[in-house]
């Protein structure tokens, strides 16, 4: 069985998406699973162990069509991000069937037929997991299967030594960024728990895309203890390798959230505006905040996960 899967965008969307691989390669029937992406995010399906090609696109549609008709035929195509771009690649497909995640925006309906979630699925993982199973997958949990490069392990490990890491000291991996402002925790309420695990013996590392720069600068500027600057110093592959050196991933509703849920690194969310059921990191929502927290209280749970207590594998 060939499977092609249209997830494009974004970073987080794109993680929460990879257990669809899996589930599809676990079903009856060998699998071979196809991924078309976005080029800009492309570095993650690449690291699934459970995805046999990835193909690159841009926003040039007729790009989209040449590469996508070049594939050959399908058994299945999936768009599990039920937008327009993800549709076209679908209908572009040369699939005998068309399955679509269900929420449907931008006239993707017209291109494939959504699969209703299990009354079970809350978490949007496991809402796509849904529409792999629909398609002949097999999951009684949801895999991820996302491993760095040891290559990149051993670039951002030098990094992180430049950058003034301690050897054998607990490392608190710290987003203050978010893609949306309505998602971004106060920088000063940041920088208190910042301080706190810094005095309480441990490396804090911020990381963020070269944008974030100025909310890190806003947080160091507030912090009276050392923290460890990775804004901007990193690809996305090799975001993947620094996270996976994390002891604790302390952040949003944003990528490298789902990045540590997906390579079981503890993580600490908190979740302003979006719902922690939905979009908790996978299988740790008893790790997240919904609302606004005080900083001494996501103080303690950071102190709590550094206690290596065990970690559930689902929600």
């Amino acid at each position: 069985m060939r499977v092609l899967v249209s997830r494009l965008s974004a970073l987080g969307d794109v993680v929460c998406t990879l257990p669809v691989a899996h589930t599809l390669k676990a079903g009856k029937e060998p699998c071979e699973v196809v991924w078309v992406c976005d080029r800009r995010f492309s570095a993650i399906p690449k690291l699934c162990g459970s995805i046999d090609q990835v193909v690159e696109v841009s926003k040039d549609v007729r790009e989209v069509w040449r590469k996508v008709r070049a594939l050959g035929r399908f058994d299945y195509a999936l768009d599990v991000q039920g937008l327009l771009k993800s549709a076209a690649v679908v209908a572009f497909a040369q699939a005998k069937h068309r399955l679509g995640y269900h929420w449907q925006r931008e006239g993707s309906s017209l291109f494939s037929k959504a699969v209703a979630p299990d009354p079970s699925s809350h978490h949007v993982v496991d809402q796509y997991v849904d529409v792999a199973r629909a398609a002949g997958g097999y999951a009684d949990r949801a895999v991820f299967d996302l491993a760095p490069d040891s290559g990149d392990v051993a670039n951002v490990r030098e990094k992180l030594d430049s950058a003034g890491r301690r050897a054998r000291t607990p490392l608190v991996l710290v987003n203050a960024g978010a893609g949306w402002a309505t998602k971004r925790w106060d920088p000063a309420k940041f920088a208190q728990v910042a301080e706190s695990c810094t005095r309480a013996g441990c490396d804090v590392a911020f990381l963020g895309a070269p944008g974030d720069r100025p909310i890190f600068e806003e947080v160091r500027a507030r912090t009276s203890t050392p923290v460890l600057d990775m804004v901007g110093k990193t690809n996305i592959a090799e975001l993947v390798a620094l996270v996976s050196l994390a002891d604790v991933h302390l952040g949003g509703d944003t990528g490298s959230t789902h990045i540590a849920a997906a390579l079981g690194v503890k993580a600490v969310g908190i979740y302003l505006v979006t719902d922690p059921v939905r979009s908790c990191p996978y299988g740790q929502i008893q790790r997240c905040f919904a609302g606004n927290p005080e900083a001494d209280e996501v103080v303690r749970m950071v102190q709590t996960c550094l206690e290596l207590e065990p970690c559930p594998s689902q929600l």
